[in-house]
């Protein structure tokens, strides 16, 4: 309810002029809630779902930042956020798929896919900037980029 209320009182009448960055859509909360919840759950988040979707704004532009399963175990271990390191690789596996799964399929808005499994963002600068050149650039339908020469960071 939190994310829906934040994203329906967003100001976006045509004379807003402003830029909405988000790290996330509705739709993310659906992919956890089919991995997480019961069916009978499932039937009332459903329910709530299709009322609230409808009232949302369509983003101009999706980002999925994808990776592979072992760059995300590396991610999280590094982040050292003490509930993470009790994920299970069967269900951040699960997680992946589902993101996969969506995006494959995903059609509401413009989609630029960025393998991120050799590309960072927080210790390599270059990576960060080659990205917001691909920015500037428009993006129509579903899109992919993987800067060139990427590399791990050591």
């Amino acid at each position: 309810m939190k994310r829906y209320k934040q994203l329906h009182d967003l100001d976006l009448a045509p004379d807003a002029r402003r830029v909405v960055v988000s790290d996330y859509i509705l739709e993310k909360d659906k992919i956890f809630a089919y991995l997480n919840l019961s069916d009978t759950e499932l039937q009332v988040y459903d329910q709530y779902y299709a009322m609230l979707a409808e009232q949302v704004p369509i983003p101009d532009l999706v980002i999925y930042l994808q990776a592979k399963l072992e760059t995300l175990k590396k991610r999280i271990a590094k982040k050292q956020v003490p509930f993470e390191d009790r994920i299970s690789d069967e269900y951040l596996a699960a997680v992946v798929n589902a993101y996969e799964h969506f995006f494959f399929h995903y059609k509401r808005s413009d989609l630029l896919v960025i393998d991120t499994s050799e590309i960072d963002f927080v210790d390599r600068s270059e990576h960060l900037q080659e990205l917001l050149q691909r920015l500037s650039q428009p993006v129509k339908g579903t899109q992919y980029f993987l800067p060139l020469g990427s590399a791990p960071a050591d």
